[in-house]
């Protein structure tokens, strides 16, 4: 009977060592996984860094400035390019009536309406398409 109880006591020894054995390998395991994930969160906060330093270089307006100078052909606003409000134009009249719930449906339905200028500079005729 002794014997039995030792020949159990020896078993549940090992299946104890076992169970820590098996805890201590995933205990070292997800370590393992938070030194890489920590190691990879420090090089994307790097990556970061870089670009916004990079985009800090790239958004300096005097550099935007210069390349502006350089690639386009940009004058300066004149007076004379401005005009009094009373000169602008009238607005057009609308084409939707204010009332209604679907001002699309409205103009596909009525076709007519797609020669209608719809701004101050009117649109070439059909004829000169």
């Amino acid at each position: 009977m002794i014997r039995l109880i030792n020949i159990c006591v020896i078993a549940a020894l090992f299946v104890a060592a076992a169970y820590v054995y098996k805890i201590q390998f995933e205990s070292t395991q997800r370590a393992e996984q938070v030194a890489k994930l920590r190691t990879e969160i420090r090089r994307e906060h790097d990556a970061v860094a870089a670009l916004r330093a990079e985009w800090s270089r790239l958004d300096n307006p005097a550099r935007i400035q210069e390349l502006a100078r350089r690639h386009l052909a940009l004058k300066p606003v004149e007076q004379r390019q401005f005009d009094r409000l009373d000169q602008l134009p009238e607005r057009p009249t609308p084409l939707v009536p204010a009332g209604v719930s679907d001002p699309i449906g409205f103009l596909i339905a009525l076709p007519e309406l797609g020669d209608t200028p719809t701004a101050s500079i009117t649109a070439p005729k059909k004829s000169e398409r």
